[in-house]
């Protein structure tokens, strides 16, 4: 009992309030997130589009989403973060309804672009909060619970999505969008503003939010990281794009493909937990390297699935690599993001799976239309190879930049020297505390 308690203390104990408040809109949000799971289904079976035009529209709500994150960015700097996420909140679940009403096809492509457009705004928000009112030390531990809450919430909104499209699907977009208000109801009434505005001009040499756009741009190890974040997006997004046309094409129903896909939430649910004691201490350049791997093995072996034990086998393999990939790329993307730019770092990063949402299921789709089912998935082997050694080339350039922005994020503590024969006006300058650029937190 007391290894019990213990475990549940290590891995819970201590995180602020604002924290669980996050994590229970996290919950519930996920816990409705029915419509991106079946809509290519949804796309091809109900409204007879064709895995192209699927593809299109799955696209035009990763274009949005590119929008959105960059919009979402900005004003988390500049607005903050709470109004950000509330604005966001609203105008997806309002996206939502109109969606599951739209029929033609400009019209559902319009709402999947609104849709991914507001969806998307929320997350730099949502993860510049995180950081805000976590501590460093204790960051791995909450954003492996924040993940596991979004597959907790992942694996039973596939399972009630499939039994929900039996009845019909425009109950998937209206209990999407109730969950996304209720989401906005938590955060309006019981998480506060974090962002710190400064209430004197920012010292000389920290960052400029002015020239943000500028220094990122700058930041190539920083942009590096986001590029090979984009390459394992564009492998693992398949998941919801090609993977359900994939199974409905091998004869199996969307509920199982439903069932098969709640696999991924179940196994994440059960193993996250133990994750960030597994990886704790480990090179986060060989994490990432192997979670790379073994996403891109996982998704390869789907070339020789087709039965329902077949496809639920590749799902696990590459869930596994999910699960390092997640916590790994949190940390260090809240290392590498300055303070004063968290939100537009934010954006920029969520830029990448944004950008992987728009050309995933347009690539997927021709390649899958003009190639063939098994190059589709022997090409995702081929990224996670790539992708993997890469991680392992550019990781050392990626830790000492997270090192310097630390140093000059920690709090400098005043200097006291013993007297010596020295001027008053020196001995003074030395026991003061020493000026410091608060860069990072």
């Amino acid at each position: 009992m007391r290894t019990v308690r213990g475990w549940f203390r290590d891995t819970a104990g201590g995180l602020p309030r604002s924290f669980w408040y996050l994590w229970t809109g996290t919950l519930i949000n996920r816990l409705g997130s029915f419509v991106l799971i079946f809509l290519a289904i949804y796309l091809t079976r109900e409204r007879d589009f064709s895995a192209a035009q699927a593809g299109l529209v799955i696209g035009l709500w990763g274009v949005g989403g590119a929008v959105g994150t960059t919009v979402g960015g900005t004003l988390t700097d500049r607005w903050g973060r709470r109004p950000t996420l509330l604005t966001a909140h609203l105008g997806a679940a309002t996206m939502m309804v109109a969606l599951g009403l739209a029929r033609p096809l400009w019209a559902v492509a319009v709402g999947a672009l609104l849709l991914g457009m507001f969806a998307e705004a929320a997350r730099p928000a949502f993860g510049a909060m995180m950081i805000d009112v976590v501590p460093e030390k204790d960051r791995l531990r909450a954003f492996s619970l924040n993940y596991w809450a979004i597959n907790l919430g992942f694996a039973c909104a596939a399972v009630l999505a499939g039994l929900a499209a039996e009845a019909g699907y425009l109950l998937l977009f209206l209990v999407d969008a109730a969950t996304t208000l209720v989401t906005a109801l938590i955060i309006f009434t019981r998480v506060r503003e974090t962002l710190n505005r400064p209430a004197a001009p920012v010292t000389k040499g920290a960052t400029a939010p002015a020239g943000a756009l500028r220094t990122i741009l700058r930041d190539r190890v920083f942009l590096g990281f986001v590029a090979l974040n984009l390459f394992a997006a564009l492998v693992f997004l398949q998941h919801i794009s090609m993977l359900p046309i994939a199974m409905v094409d091998s004869g199996l129903s969307p509920a199982t493909y439903g069932s098969v896909i709640a696999l991924n939430g179940v196994l994440i649910v059960i193993g996250q937990l133990f994750v960030p004691r597994l990886i704790r201490g480990r090179s986060r350049s060989h994490v990432l390297a192997l979670a790379a791997l073994i996403m891109g093995v996982g998704f390869g072996l789907t070339a020789f699935a087709d039965t329902i034990w077949l496809y639920g086998l590749t799902v696990l393999i590459w869930t596994v690599g999910e699960m390092l990939n997640s916590p790994s790329n949190a940390t260090l993307i809240a290392e590498l993001s300055p303070a004063a730019l968290r939100g537009r770092y934010q954006g920029v990063f969520s830029l990448s799976w944004q950008l992987a949402g728009a050309s995933a299921p347009i690539l997927g789709g021709l390649l899958r239309e003009h190639g063939g089912n098994t190059e589709l998935w022997l090409a995702c082997a081929g990224i996670g190879a790539v992708t993997a050694v890469a991680h392992l080339v550019s990781g050392p350039a990626r830790e000492r930049r997270a090192t310097q922005l630390r140093v000059a994020g920690a709090p400098v503590a005043p200097v006291t020297l013993a007297r010596t024969p020295a001027p008053e006006a020196a001995e003074a300058a030395a026991a003061s505390p020493a000026e410091q650029v608060r860069v990072g937190s």
